[in-house]
């Protein structure tokens, strides 16, 4: 039988052919399928870390729950994560000097545990009724390595205003940071059931305080140095029984853009936070109706109220001195409410 010997060697050139292309099309196909879904050809199917905000704290229905006003985080049902276990620091506010009004709880404890993680000294000031929660938190500063000073007393009081700024000036050794956190919120129907002396209060501890303190503390605040205000989701989208309390952060926003425009040639920066509902002592001491509470934070997209401690970070961010640029800015962090 005669065998061709071009029909052989043809042959022989489309099987290795076909096997070459083959295996580039293999190749190809290994590198091109991480690419498209954004992996290296090492990773794993799934980044080590990833948390899902919708299920990382709990969801309503809350457990119905009260107590007189101002109210104690530790006394709370589920108790909120301020970061006490979860903050990690890493040095970006090393010897900086910060004072902190409501201190004790909420985004202002929030602030102060992770001020003192990444290396400052912190001064808190808070109601005398709210004790036991500031004893934690200056523990919580002091076991950093950092100075932890307590200042009880009323803000509502100009003369102790002045007094809170010298001692914390005094115990600090300076200072260069100031939160205006501390707030009265007051649920009510109607303006009918706010009496004067409620408005007058909510005023003083919500406006003329952040005004008193920030007067006292600017002849110590040098360049470089920050303000930051507490204010609320309230301010743009106000709620119709919380009349009072959402006239009080508006100002807070003007505030905030009003006072970063007077300092910003004297190279200090004014910024603010915007909460949407987060699980604090507020809600828990007249803050929030019953039915409301229960249900707190449900209506977000995310589904459920925001802990202190999600905070915590926006404050250092604009603490810090790598934001610079930022003034006049207030930051929201409500669950998906787009605002401000």
């Amino acid at each position: 039988m005669h065998i061709n010997q071009k029909t052989i060697m043809d042959e022989q050139y489309k099987i290795t052919r076909r096997k070459v292309l083959g295996g580039i099309g293999a190749s190809l196909a290994m590198i091109a399928v991480p690419k498209a879904f954004g992996q290296s050809n090492n990773a794993q199917p799934t980044a080590a870390g990833l948390e899902d905000p919708t299920t990382k704290y709990p969801k309503p229905p809350f457990k119905s729950q009260s107590q007189p006003w101002p109210g104690l985080a530790s006394k709370m049902e589920p108790r909120p994560d301020h970061g006490e276990q979860s903050y990690k620091g890493s040095g970006r506010l090393q010897g900086r000097k910060a004072l902190i009004t409501g201190g004790d709880s909420g985004m202002g404890r929030a602030a102060a545990i992770a001020f003192a993680r990444e290396g400052a000294d912190v001064a808190i000031n808070y109601l005398p009724a709210e004790e036991p929660d500031a004893r934690e938190v200056i523990a919580l500063i002091k076991a950093e390595g950092r100075k932890g000073i307590a200042i009880p007393g009323d803000i509502t009081d100009e003369a102790f205003c002045k007094r809170l700024v010298e001692e914390a000036v005094r115990g600090l050794g300076g200072l260069d940071i100031l939160v205006n956190n501390a707030a009265l919120q007051q649920t009510k129907p109607s303006i009918a059931d706010i009496s004067s002396e409620q408005f007058d209060r909510t005023m003083k501890t919500n406006v003329y305080a952040p005004f008193w303190i920030t007067k006292a503390a600017l002849t110590h605040l040098k360049p470089g140095s920050a303000i930051i205000v507490t204010t609320s989701e309230q301010a743009t989208d106000p709620s119709a029984e919380l009349f009072d309390y959402a006239q009080t952060k508006a100002a807070n926003t003007s505030f905030v853009r009003s006072m970063a425009k007077q300092l910003a040639p004297k190279g200090v920066r004014v910024n603010g936070v915007a909460p949407g509902p987060i699980w604090t002592p507020l809600q828990v001491s007249g803050g929030a109706t019953q039915e409301k509470l229960q249900k707190f934070g449900g209506d977000t997209p995310m589904g459920r109220p925001g802990q202190p401690v999600e905070l915590a970070s926006i404050y250092v961010q604009l603490a810090a001195s790598d934001a610079s640029y930022a003034t006049g800015q207030v930051y929201g962090a409500m669950g998906g409410g787009g605002l401000p």
